[in-house]
């Protein structure tokens, strides 16, 4: 890749710098405290999370999301930064997660963000959600040239760096993956404690049955809506047994296992099939899965296989960086902030729709 052996533009600081990094894109409030130090390492101060969590069978609304951030915001970052052993004062910068996500939680988030700026008189930073995880990611893993696999509740993209800028290589044509995993988690009526997708992989462990569902690869590009429809329709299936329904050994059953099995073999499939063309497409022998979905194990074991074959490598983190979380957007805001950028307040906006490849990722040769 262009750049991969020049010289890094972010020079070790000469002093310690420390950032706290807000996130509330979606039904995570996170709040973190991130320091990175004159040596030029990264230490995590605080990182602290909680979780809207709704009740089986309901996804979570914008408004009632955004009304859990604004009820924990306080709480979420004081416990912050009681953790972190610091005080407001000594915060070089406050960092948000501008974008993209839910409206509603954004502007929740961003508001407060906006405050605290004010309050303590400590310049805002903007980041973009995607970045953070990148940058979290590359840090915690020490990934080098990685193709990069993001996928969660809202995004699905398969990205590579090049020239101060992470360019999308395929995405997703309609919902992202996580989106996928969650509606029919409750479609089948699983819980969404502590999260939809993360029962979904415990369901498919017992899953025994691999039952047909459109493969939907389109050069680098997937589609998803057409396979929730698909493993939907098996609900209705004559041979469905729904959870707790007794059934003869000897039916020819279909359960709720089995179609979770399904669900998971076949689009992580047609997502390791668009990473391995990134891959060969940019000669690169590192994978790093980032986003909520990263923190599915039978995708990183699925993954590793491929890279395996190619002599490569699989780099993810756990869940504790993996879902979202407020240092990850300090980690990003603090590389763009000791690199000279920071958001006026008049530009302190949140937009739902941030695209990975519209950061100029100045820190990176």
């Amino acid at each position: 890749m262009p750049g991969r052996y020049r010289e890094s533009p972010l020079k070790k600081p000469s002093r310690a710098y420390i950032a706290l990094g807000l996130e509330g894109s979606a039904n995570k409030l996170g709040a973190g405290v991130i320091k990175h130090d004159v040596d030029g390492s990264m230490e995590v101060l605080s990182n602290v999370r909680h979780t809207y969590i709704t009740p089986p069978g309901e996804g979570f609304l914008p408004r009632d999301t955004a009304q859990h951030h604004r009820e924990w915001a306080l709480t979420v970052i004081k416990d912050a930064v009681a953790k972190a052993n610091i005080t407001m004062h000594d915060l070089d910068c406050i960092c948000y997660t501008k974008g993209p996500g839910m409206g509603a939680p954004l502007q929740s988030v961003a508001l407060v963000a906006r405050t605290l700026s004010l309050l303590y008189e400590k310049p805002l930073v903007g980041v973009n959600h995607c970045v953070g995880h990148i940058e979290m990611g590359r840090q915690v893993t020490g990934a080098q040239n990685p193709v990069v696999l993001y996928v969660s509740g809202g995004n699905t993209q398969v990205i590579a760096y090049s020239r101060q800028c992470y360019r999308i290589f395929g995405e997703t044509l309609d919902i992202a993956v996580g989106n996928c995993l969650d509606r029919f988690a409750r479609v089948i009526n699983l819980s969404n404690d502590p999260s939809p997708g993360y029962n979904i992989e415990q369901e498919a462990k017992k899953g025994k049955r691999l039952v047909p569902l459109p493969y939907t690869t389109k050069g680098m590009d997937v589609s998803l809506s057409g396979i929730l429809t698909s493993i939907e329709a098996y609900t209705s299936d004559r041979r469905y047994r729904p959870q707790g329904e007794p059934f003869e050994e000897s039916e020819d059953i279909i359960t709720p296992a089995d179609l979770c099995f399904s669900l998971q073999e076949t689009v992580f499939s047609m997502l390791v099939e668009i990473t391995e063309r990134a891959m060969a497409h940019i000669g690169s022998k590192e994978v790093l899965i980032v986003g909520g979905v990263g923190c599915n194990e039978r995708l990183q074991e699925m993954m590793g296989i491929m890279a395996q074959e190619r002599n490569g490598l699989v780099f993810a983190t756990d869940e504790r960086f993996c879902i979202d979380n407020g240092i990850m957007i300090a980690q990003a805001g603090l590389l763009s902030y000791r690199m000279g950028f920071h958001t006026l307040l008049a530009k302190s906006t949140c937009t739902q729709r941030f695209r990975t490849d519209e950061v100029h990722v100045a820190w990176r040769p």
